[in-house]
């Protein structure tokens, strides 16, 4: 049994399914891959407030295992056309692996949307007082508070007085602080923690879903490479 063997019309048509779900493993791969570059960078202005590493070490995970996931489907492809029995068995081990490696991504993406809400609020409160002092959690309050439109962590309220200018909803005259004006009816009364940990948790499930959905593709090219592994004469 080595390669390129004639096979029957049934390993024939693994062998064009095997085509085809590497082809559906690449684009899903694609996705993943475009959907956790956009979330590092789209996301990333709430990351000092998050106060875990987990929703960005499963995003780079899901990154980096993507990617492989793109190039493999081609080595599958190849190992398909040539009928050679090493690189299918090469290509199911490997597969085998990033499938476990993508699995636990998505899955830490959806535990990650339990923890999100207490551990952002904690980090929240406790960098206030860092508010001004260190210009990494300024700017992450600053452009929290103006993306999300919100202010403080359960309303205004939590500034002591001393509102950000990032709070506005509109820029007054003379750049004057919100709490300056006659009234208060400029500033955002939402909090933040409710918006910004639904806007993270939303982002998680999406990152997630997408990783473990991949992973149940890629259970088919393993299948297909198998059955062909089997056929191949």
């Amino acid at each position: 049994m080595g390669s390129g063997g004639r096979m029957d019309c049934c390993g024939q048509c693994v062998k064009y399914s095997m085509f085809v779900a590497n082809f559906i493993i690449f684009i899903g791969g694609a996705i993943v891959f475009g959907l956790g570059v956009f979330t590092l960078v789209d996301k990333n202005f709430v990351n000092e407030l998050l106060g875990t590493n987990l929703f960005s070490g499963a995003v780079y995970v899901l990154i980096a295992t993507s990617a492989l996931v793109c190039l493999l489907s081609f080595f599958g492809c190849m190992g398909a056309a040539k009928e050679y029995k090493c690189m299918l068995l090469t290509y199911f081990i490997l597969v085998f692996l990033i499938f476990v490696t993508m699995l636990i991504g998505g899955i830490l993406g959806y535990v990650f949307r339990e923890k999100v809400s207490q551990t952002m609020g904690d980090e929240m409160r406790s960098s206030m007082s860092l508010y001004g002092g260190r210009r990494s959690i300024t700017q992450a309050w600053d452009t929290t508070q103006e993306r999300l439109k919100c202010c403080g962590v359960e309303s205004f309220n939590d500034w002591r007085g001393d509102i950000p200018r990032s709070c506005c909803q509109q820029t007054l005259d003379g750049y004057k602080p919100c709490n300056e004006s006659p009234s208060k009816e400029n500033i955002h009364t939402n909090g933040c923690l409710h918006i910004a940990s639904n806007y993270i948790r939303d982002n998680a499930a999406i990152i997630g879903g997408s990783g473990i959905a991949v992973a149940v593709l890629l259970v088919f090219g393993m299948i297909f490479s198998c059955s062909l592994f089997r056929m191949i004469e």
